[in-house]
């Protein structure tokens, strides 16, 4: 990217670590910010070896949420980016969120600091989310007197009741760490997330890329999907990865309790 990205990518090992560096904004997000964050999945969605990314935020937050006060200064840009992409069906808003369900390879959200608003839709689509105790969460939308419109909906609906879903909504309570965890927002509490998220990217690393791409579509696509069509999708599946070489490989290391060697992902 010919501009100074405020998203940075770091691949080593397979393992993607993709940063929000605007630290002395809190990570607050920017139009520009929300479209490196799109291009930056696409690139990584390209890349077969690939077997995780971990999404954090520089220096003493995830994300603040919007740069209001940034974005507003560019209101032909807000139309623009309001506008849903007719084959995806998200707008650059929803996509800078959406772009990492998209991703076949498990997504972790490493959470210190503030996770606000758009923030924390960010953090929520993400397939897991460690964060320290005291880190702040709120959708924080309801205190400018709007909704949260960046897939925050459907990733609310994904993780809580629908009561405590509105409750978070109307009311921009901001919650801890911990009590995100109670509410099941977060998937661990830890006063280090970036060494939680390492340690179970290490456990994923011993799993067959094949195996975590099929696992993430089948959740992800049938969430909310009949019964008939959920098992219609499991036998789909589960026929391909019968037949691709890195389930081959993981039952050859599941019986010689050899240390799996896994080649690309297949798809």
């Amino acid at each position: 990217m010919s501009h100074a990205s405020h998203v940075t990518c770091r691949v080593e090992d397979g393992v993607a670590q993709v940063r929000l560096d605007r630290p002395d904004k809190l990570n607050a997000l920017t139009l520009q910010i929300l479209d490196d964050l799109v291009a930056t999945a696409r690139r990584l969605r390209r890349d077969r070896t690939l077997r995780a990314v971990v999404i954090a935020g520089a220096g003493d937050a995830f994300c603040a949420g919007l740069d209001f006060g940034s974005v507003l200064r560019q209101p032909a840009k807000i139309a623009t980016s309001f506008v849903p992409r007719p084959l995806r069906g998200t707008n650059t808003f929803q996509e800078a969120c959406w772009a990492w369900r998209r991703l076949p390879v498990p997504v972790i959200a490493a959470v210190h600091g503030h996770c606000l608003g758009g923030g924390l839709q960010i953090a929520l689509a993400a397939d897991f989310r460690f964060a320290t105790p005291d880190s702040q969460w709120s959708v924080l939308e309801g205190k400018w007197g709007i909704v949260p419109d960046m897939t925050g909906i459907r990733s609310l609906a994904e993780l809580v009741g629908i009561d405590t879903a509105k409750r978070l909504t109307m009311t921009a309570e901001v919650l801890s760490g911990k009590e995100a965890h109670d509410l099941g927002l977060v998937t661990g509490v830890d006063p280090d997330p970036l060494a939680a998220a390492a340690e179970l990217v290490g456990r994923l690393q011993g799993r067959s890329p094949d195996q975590l791409a099929a696992a993430k579509r089948l959740f992800n696509d049938t969430w909310t999907a009949s019964p008939r069509r959920t098992f219609a999708r499991e036998r789909i599946e589960q026929a391909w990865l019968l037949a691709a070489r890195n389930t081959r490989v993981a039952r050859e290391a599941a019986f010689t309790r050899v240390p799996p060697e896994f080649g690309p992902r297949g798809r």
